[in-house]
């Protein structure tokens, strides 16, 4: 592929992807329709010998991978949270793609380094975070939780598991509730401390951890000799977006020397409002802290914002320097390798300075604040519509709902019955949790493009196909 036939391929890609984003995609079901293996089915079993035209991948593209593409873009997408992209944030992609530069380094990229320690100072300002913290561009949440965990196994060990293996390390426990995202276990799994070290704290009616209840079981675990050593809390848990309480939870975390990370992935977007910002109240006793631009920020994937109390200590977990990595600036400047999992890094903060100002805070603000108004909306028609039940109020923009039909037993089964049909029929996508061992349909209004009236009818067509 020359420059002209680059050019004329990119232009073409360019229509295709402004029609797709404003107008095409909401005619699509949200959800795909096509069948298990429906798509390998088309794909052919062994790579062509001989080049292809541009023409032809364009055209299987479009014909192939679309049918089977769940459109998360649509406005009518209410399932997960959302994983928002928006026209700023894909022209800043293009460019980080044409670059293809690997940002491990201050050397390899100063500017990539640089944008990336200005963006996140401009989001602890933003969300009125302590600005002693330090902060670091991640791909995911999961990869954050990952990095606070090894960082809290190592504190706790004295460094001694990272000189010696696990056979160092004394019997450690890491505290977090049933409503955390299952990334914590994954994390402790991974850091190969078993899921046995883990405790799921018991939560009160509204689905938020009891400090009480983490008392007694810290309690317990020193009885036994085994260390209290991390705790995680959360800010929008991904079932019903309950919030743990941070302060007390920090302060049982601090005085028993637990490291305590703070997980807002989803939630943590809103923070842009100040009117929200209680539910980050003690947020200044956490070790660490992650939320997710690229869920309802409108930063396309992947794009975690985590900071840190003490950069030495995720640093020291970390760093590992071989000759070929050194370079004469040394500790004088910002090496973001030392500071995740991966060596090779990903140009992200473009992206994210892209969207900041194009939509300026008050932009942002904007969105949050009516996304979180259809949501109260949504709830009250709930409320007052025969055959349904609210069961978990609007936590921000996310809430639960059942259809209500006879005795328990039936309105579970009517309850399920009914999320298949909703997903089938294609105009529409939920996803389910469950509330008190029951299960119940989520609806989580998020995407940039929705607006009140695609709230409202897919209420409507709810109700429809009940």
């Amino acid at each position: 592929m020359n420059k002209d036939d680059f050019k004329k391929n990119a232009h073409d890609l360019i229509d295709w992807m402004a029609d797709y984003y404003f107008d095409d995609v909401k005619s699509l079901p949200v959800r795909s329709q096509v069948k298990p293996g429906a798509v390998r089915a088309q794909i052919p079993t062994a790579a062509p010998m001989e080049a292809e035209g541009f023409q032809s991948l364009f055209d299987d593209f479009r014909d192939i991978v679309i049918p089977g593409m769940t459109h998360w873009q649509h406005p009518r997408f209410f399932a997960y949270f959302p994983a928002n992209v928006s026209p700023p944030s894909v022209l800043a992609e293009m460019l980080t793609s044409i670059m293809g530069a690997n940002a491990m380094l201050w050397e390899t990229s100063p500017a990539a380094t640089e944008l990336e320690e200005a963006m996140m100072n401009w989001l602890k300002d933003m969300m009125a975070l302590p600005t002693e913290w330090s902060g670091v561009i991640q791909d995911t949440a999961s990869s954050a939780a990952f990095c606070a965990v090894l960082a809290a196994r190592e504190r706790a060990t004295d460094w001694r598991v990272n000189e010696s293996g696990l056979q160092a390390s004394d019997k450690l426990a890491f505290y977090t509730s049933a409503e955390a995202h299952s990334s914590v276990e994954k994390a402790v799994k991974m850091a190969g401390l078993g899921k046995s070290s883990i405790r799921l704290v018991p939560t009160d009616d509204d689905f938020a951890m009891k400090p009480s209840a983490l008392i007694s079981m810290i309690e317990d675990d020193r009885k036994n000799g085994t260390t209290p050593t991390m705790l995680v809390a959360t800010v929008g848990t991904t079932g019903v977006g309950a919030s743990d309480p941070l302060e007390p939870l920090g302060l049982i975390a601090r005085s028993n020397s637990m490291y305590f990370h703070v997980d807002a992935a989803w939630a943590g977007s809103a923070m842009v409002c100040p009117e929200y910002r209680y539910l980050m109240r003690g947020i200044e006793l956490a070790d660490s802290y992650a939320f997710n631009p690229h869920k309802w920020m409108g930063v396309n994937f992947d794009c975690t914002a985590h900071f840190v109390k003490d950069a030495d200590t995720l640093k020291r977990t970390l760093t590992i320097l071989p000759e070929y990595l050194k370079t004469r600036e040394g500790n004088s400047v910002t090496d973001y390798r030392d500071w995740g999992i991966q060596l090779g890094r990903r140009m992200r903060a473009l992206k994210l300075w892209f969207v900041i100002r194009s939509y300026g805070v008050e932009g942002l603000q904007a969105m949050f604040r009516n996304h979180i108004e259809m949501t109260e909306e949504l709830a009250e028609k709930i409320f007052m519509t025969e055959g349904f039940e609210l069961v978990t109020k609007p936590n921000l923009s996310l809430l639960t709902f059942r259809k209500v039909e006879g005795n328990a037993e039936e309105s579970d089964q009517a309850t399920e019955a009914l999320l298949t049909k909703i997903n089938d029929d294609g105009f529409t996508y939920l996803t389910r949790t469950v509330v008190n061992g029951r299960p119940v349909i989520r609806f989580q209004i998020g995407q940039i493009n929705t607006s009140s009236d695609d709230v409202m009818t897919t209420w409507e067509r709810i109700v429809a196909l009940s």
